[in-house]
């Protein structure tokens, strides 16, 4: 039998909810069909953000949403965005697909589809084909409630209060298609830019600098040294393969259980990703000031046959959810650390949590886990030390079990644990608190297994978890991810 045991006299401080967060790029349908419609679209929306879109995410309590990209935010000019539709700057999207690009979804667009969500806005504004003016006037169109031209113009545009945005990303991925800059140029540029990032009245931003890209560590000891005390945090990004190279990454849904495995470890080099970038992190702040910000994480396959390959459209199977079921726990675990994550990305793209056809909506998955998850948003970390015995096939194996636990300002414990076999079941015994009540959610389905837009074939349901002398005991079906809520009883 595999043990959990938990440890709540032990924490690594608070799980910040913004490592739930989103991204959504200027890329496919995620967009444009995903989150957008337009105000005369036969699809039901509010103010142009399709309606059941927004519910579904509400339900997941999305903290943050990062936008407009992405490899399209250094090639985004806010000004083409903002006035009047008819007078919107028309362009092509040449990173994703060499479609046309109107911009009718500009700032005030996304700080809309935001309001509707409840969350806070991240924008990565353009550093690789912009100005620091540009990037300047934009802060204060957003920020300001001065007299400026830049803020008559948004009144101008309907918005009389600033918004007071927060969350700033200086350019993204900076070592590849943001500039393919050094990390010693990109430091400088970083410095110079966020020097004029101003704060106006109490709006103070986060600035958020471009970190390296999965194992360059390097970048990171050489943005930590030359800029980190100018910056609030440093943002990393990873993506999980199949296949052997970035041409042939693998097939979103037939895939065999050797590769079920090699998929799985490969999503796992996260821990070691945070914990190495984090340690650098550590030798120029030790007071951990800058936080790690993983805002873009998630499998990327193939397309599926017959969409645009500059789309990036791929299904979401079981897999996948145990993907975002151990990401999410070695977030949790690195709270100290990671204070926000964007998983690639909501609607239609890369490893969605909702996937779109005209009229039709699918949850995937992935929204599931997100959805089992949500418990975690702002509660305490608690220790969980997990002993279980390892899966896999040849040299793909890891340990059968991946959890993360928390506890809620009410008392109550949320325990998160993935089955990561594909055909073993797994005992399990918490242990560590004197249980009085528990109830659970399973999800569980064939590694393969999806929702298309005719049959829901992953869906979570009630989890038969058992209180015996204070203890806990559960089985958990072999590729599963489950969610527990423990009341501990009074010592």
């Amino acid at each position: 039998m595999a043990t959990i045991t938990l440890n709540p006299a032990r924490s690594k401080g608070t799980i910040d909810k913004n490592i739930y967060g989103h991204f959504s790029e200027h890329l496919g349908r995620c967009v444009y069909q995903g989150l957008f419609v337009g105000k005369d679209s036969p699809i039901p929306n509010c103010n142009g953000m399709r309606a059941d879109v927004v519910e579904a995410l509400k339900r997941i309590q999305v903290p943050v949403l990062r936008w407009p990209g992405g490899c399209f935010a250094d090639e985004y000019h806010w000004e083409d965005g903002i006035g009047p539709l008819e007078g919107r700057k028309r362009m092509v999207n040449t990173n994703w697909g060499d479609v046309v690009e109107d911009n009718s979804f500009g700032t005030h667009e996304f700080l809309e589809l935001c309001r509707q969500l409840g969350c806070e806005p991240y924008i990565n504004a353009n550093v690789g084909s912009g100005t620091v003016r540009e990037m300047a006037e934009w802060v204060e169109y957003l920020n300001s409630d001065g007299d400026s031209s830049v803020v008559r113009r948004r009144r101008a545009n309907g918005r009389q209060d600033s918004w007071g945005v927060k969350y700033w990303g200086v350019g993204n991925e900076s070592w590849g298609c943001g500039g393919n800059m050094r990390p010693e140029y990109y430091a400088d540029e970083f410095r110079r830019y966020a020097t004029f990032c101003r704060k106006y009245g109490e709006n103070r931003l986060f600035k958020i600098a471009c970190g390296p890209n999965a194992d360059d560590y390097s970048w990171t000891a050489t943005l930590m040294e030359r800029a980190g005390r100018f910056m609030d945090a440093l943002t990393l990004h990873y993506y999980t393969l199949c296949g052997d190279d970035w041409e042939h990454k693998g097939s979103a849904t037939r895939f065999t259980p050797e590769e079920f495995y090699k998929t799985l470890v490969r999503a796992l080099r996260m821990e070691e990703l945070v914990s190495r970038h984090g340690a650098i992190m550590d030798r120029y702040d030790p007071q951990r000031r800058v936080g790690l910000i993983v805002d873009e994480w998630g499998a990327w396959y193939d397309v599926e046959p017959g969409t645009n390959p500059g789309f990036l459209y791929q299904q979401n199977t079981m897999r996948d959810a145990l993907i975002a079921a151990l990401t999410l726990n070695i977030f949790n675990r690195h709270c100290d650390r990671v204070v926000m994550a964007n998983l690639a990305q909501t609607v239609n793209v890369l490893q969605a949590v909702i996937l779109t056809e005209g009229e039709r909506m699918t949850l995937t998955p992935t929204y599931h886990v997100f959805d089992l998850y949500r418990e975690h948003q702002g509660a305490r970390e608690v220790d969980c030390f997990v002993e279980c015995d390892s899966t896999g096939l040849g040299d793909w194996r890891l340990d059968q079990l991946s959890a993360s636990a928390s506890q809620s300002a009410d008392g109550l414990i949320t325990v998160t644990v993935a089955n990561l076999s594909a055909s073993a079941c797994a005992d399990v015994a918490l242990r560590g608190v004197q249980a009085e009540e528990v109830a659970g959610r399973v999800l569980s389905a064939p590694m393969d297994a999806f929702n298309d837009f005719d049959q829901q074939r992953v869906a979570p349901a009630l989890l038969d978890a058992r209180v015996e002398n204070g203890c806990v005991d559960l089985q958990l079906p072999p590729c599963s991810v489950a969610a527990l809520r423990i009341r501990p009883g009074r010592a």
